[in-house]
């Protein structure tokens, strides 16, 4: 019986070449880059809190409206 010997030390050699080959293609941001997109989901998230607070308010105020 042949057994297929996919452990060979060849082929885990030629597995880590193209892992460090894929890894060389990573374009890896600039400092700048992360800053401004840091800065950019910052005011996001604070904006989205804002308007997530103001419908909630609305509603709190709208059913006690109702309510009453």
């Amino acid at each position: 019986m042949s057994k297929n010997n996919e452990t060979s030390p060849t082929l885990k050699r030629s597995w880590f070449q193209e892992l460090k080959a894929e890894f060389a293609k990573i374009t890896w941001p600039t400092k700048n880059d992360v800053a401004r997109q840091s800065v950019v989901v910052i005011i996001a998230a604070v904006l989205l809190g804002f308007i997530i607070a103001g419908v909630d308010f609305l509603l709190q105020y709208g059913l006690t409206f109702i309510v009453g």
